[in-house]
């Protein structure tokens, strides 16, 4: 056993054990190096002794980072308020050679500042017994000042050789591949002797109902509390609830499930605070796997390091919700499996499963003419692709910038209106991986076996960056399904990338916001001109229509003016005088926030001025992204309106001619009296029920003039036609 290990310098060698290796274990010192992914790592992180105190309160909350070749390899979850935290958390690493030590730092994390360095260590590899597991002793050390005592940290590790294994993995998504992102990645492999490798087993369904009696932890005796749920890599942040301690948020968000025996949940309570770090309330876990499946279960957790209890629905259910393949293999092709699928999607399955609206297959083919992103000309791609909030990855084709993938990924439809997106990215050893292009590709545009060259985008979607992608889509889905779920929130992704100030995207949403509202003051200003009689014929047939309207007005004559309207740009379109223009006022503006993005990235590691007016920065940020809501709103009813969605605006039609109907037949108090009493009841019928606003949701699903801009399709290369270029070849 390895019992007792020191750190030395970082100038000297890494790590040096007080205890020679036992002759009865296998040392491989003495063994040539191995080569690449030769070795798995498992590390077991057990706990930490006597760490430093960071914080005014004469505690710490740390965390740990595993590194190896100046790449992270593992991050720990954070233990709040305590200097001798427990972990228990495992890492399977794949160890490419034991040349590079496995370096380990320990922080404390302060949320919205920079994290405290509470000391580091390193491990030797080539000092490991293989295929034998050892308990290790850290001492933390801080090269400035060699002489403080920073504590201890104890692990369990377990070095086997993976000799003769292929490199050809598949991944799991769970991080967004940016520079500054935190969360790690797992890798998976397909298995042969399956047609399908499901990479989850099932689906965690949490409600967050409620907070009762919880801490007061601002000056005036109340708190504005949110909360914060992690399962692995995977985390959701709740909405913040000001000023009250028995907060109601009714949010409905799902995890999937990894691993057969469950997993635990770590939830967190905390008080939101504006230009400071963020009060901490209280903690809580659920353990799934003392849960039963298939039924839904009400909990009501004590929070502990603090007061109150929170009250949550968990369901846990089984999931085939995607899968991966090789090309030969696919479900479309074979013919009794496709109808099997078109049946389960037919009409009359309407109520069986309402969330389940449809099925998508995805071909990722290959790619042509990427960037090279490596010195030697050459870059190592791999595909990611994404829907909503499940992701999936491509082997990497290693020294090409022309990669034949030949996969088969397939989803379960949650959203028609959800945005395929296919990026390709070149794999980097020594640090996050290179961005080459993307394509956002929405479900409802998608043309069924159509075999396309998509051209790649830049990272902002608005013009291309170097190369084109071979995909071919197969959508099939229930339209009845998919019109009921417009009508429900989104589903909330829980792996974004944080907003940050950016003066252009500030610019940006004001002038979008500008132009929403001299949409009414030109219609203000056109009413106020027939008034005024400007040009007497308006104003004349101005007097008359109203005067019509008014003496013989009806409350279902509202939506039948909107009907009417819709119906007009239908006609407009289809007759070939489509007054849609393209926005290249939007166009300009995001091309100028990537160049600024761009320059942002490059200073990344500079600390600027912004990180010492945290508390402006972020009123900065709220304002900028009301700016983004309150034009995105006004653009999405001008898009409906526009046809720009057609399904969504056929939709509508649909919806106007039934109020139509019902306006005009049924009286207004009856209306009336049936919305009130469903207002009324809906607490008593369901109590758990998550609040929504149907017409809002509707909106939420039209996209506003910038993901129009950024979902366009740009149109590739003739050179890349893959017809011109076998006559070429036959030529």
């Amino acid at each position: 056993m390895l019992d007792s290990c020191k750190l030395k310098s970082a100038c000297n060698l890494p790590f040096i054990c007080n205890k020679k290796i036992n002759a009865a274990g296998t040392s491989n010192a003495e063994v040539p190096l191995a080569d690449p992914g030769m070795y798995q790592l498992d590390i077991t992180l057990r706990r930490g002794q006597s760490l430093a105190a960071r914080d005014r309160g004469g505690t710490s909350d740390p965390y740990v980072k595993f590194k190896i070749g100046g790449k992270e390899v593992f991050r720990s979850k954070i233990i709040h308020k305590n200097l001798n935290p427990v972990w228990e958390e495992k890492a399977c690493i794949l160890v490419d050679h034991l040349r590079e030590p496995l370096y380990i730092k320990v922080f404390d994390y302060d949320f919205g500042l920079q994290d405290d360095f509470m000391g580091s260590a390193f491990l030797d590899l080539t000092q490991l017994e293989l295929n034998r597991p050892t308990d290790v002793t850290l001492t933390l050390k801080d090269p400035h000042y060699p002489d403080h005592d920073l504590g201890i940290i104890l692990l369990s590790v377990i070095l086997t050789p993976k000799e003769g294994e292929s490199r050809d993995v598949t991944m799991l998504m769970r991080k967004s591949w940016k520079r500054s992102s935190k969360f790690q990645t797992q890798s998976l492999r397909l298995s042969d002797l399956h047609r399908k490798s499901h990479l989850w087993r099932g689906i965690v369904s949490i409600t967050l109902i409620e907070g009762r009696d919880l801490k007061a932890m601002d000056s005036n005796g109340l708190s504005d509390p949110y909360v914060k749920f992690r399962l692995g890599h995977q985390k959701y942040k709740s909405k913040i609830m000001p000023k009250t301690l028995n907060p109601q948020w009714r949010e409905q968000f799902d995890f999937h499930l990894y691993e057969e025996r469950g997993g635990i949940i770590d939830i967190t309570a905390w008080d939101k605070d504006a230009g400071k770090r963020d009060d901490f309330i209280g903690r809580c876990q659920v353990d799934l796997s003392a849960l039963s499946r298939e039924q839904t279960h009400k909990l009501e957790l004590q929070l502990e390091e603090g007061e109150g209890h929170l009250v949550l629905l968990v369901t846990l259910t089984a999931s085939a919700t995607v899968s991966i393949s090789d090309l030969s293999v696919n479900s479309l092709e074979d013919q009794k499996e496709r109808e099997e699928i078109v049946k389960r999607y037919s009409p009359l399955r309407i109520f069986h499963n309402l969330k389940d609206v449809g099925f998508l297959q995805v071909k990722v083919i290959r790619a042509e003419g990427l960037m090279a992103a490596d010195v030697t000309g050459k870059s190592d791609p791999f595909c990611v692709v994404e829907l909503n909030n499940d992701r999936l990855l491509t082997h990497t084709v290693y020294k090409n910038l022309n990669p034949e993938w030949n996969k088969v990924f397939t989803f379960n439809i949650k959203d028609i209106h959800s945005v395929l997106e296919v990026t390709v990215y070149d794999e980097d050893r020594d640090r996050s991986a290179d961005f080459l292009g993307k394509v956002a590709i929405p479900l409802l545009s998608i043309q069924n076996g159509e075999q396309k060259a998509y051209v790649l985008k830049n990272k902002q979607l608005t013009g291309p960056t170097k190369g084109v992608i071979y995909l071919e889509i197969d959508v099939i889905f229930n339209a009845v399904k998919a019109s009921l779920r417009t009508l429900i929130p989104k589903e909330q992704k829980y792996i974004e990338e944080e907003n940050r100030l950016s003066k252009q995207l500030l610019l940006r949403n004001f002038i979008r916001m500008k132009r929403c509202v001299m949409v009414l003051v030109n219609a203000a200003y056109y009413v106020n001109s027939c008034f005024d009689w400007d040009s007497p014929p308006r104003s004349l047939a101005a007097f008359v229509l109203f005067l019509f309207v008014v003496w013989n007005f009806e409350l279902y004559m509202i939506p039948l003016v909107l009907l009417l309207l819709l119906t007009w740009n239908y006609f407009l379109i289809i007759s070939g005088k489509d007054n849609r223009q393209r926005d290249t006022v939007v166009e300009d503006m995001l091309e100028d926030e990537e160049e600024e993005d761009d320059k942002d990235d490059k200073d990344s590691e500079k600390k600027g001025f912004i990180n010492k007016i945290y508390a402006i920065q972020e009123v900065c940020v709220s304002v900028q992204n009301i700016l983004d809501e309150v034009a995105s709103f006004g653009e999405r009813i001008k898009n409906t309106f526009n046809w720009t969605v057609p399904f969504l605006s056929w939709l509508a039609i649909i919806a106007l001619c039934v109020f139509t109907v019902i306006l005009y037949c049924i009286p207004l108090r009856y209306i009336v009296l049936v919305w009130g009493i469903n207002k009324f009841t809906k607490k008593l019928r369901s109590p758990y029920a998550i609040d929504n606003n149907e017409l809002l949701d509707f909106l939420s699903r039209v996209p506003s003039d910038v993901q129009v801009v950024q979902y366009q399709e740009l149109k590739p290369d003739p050179s890349h036609s893959p017809y011109k270029r076998k006559k070429n070849n036959l030529g």
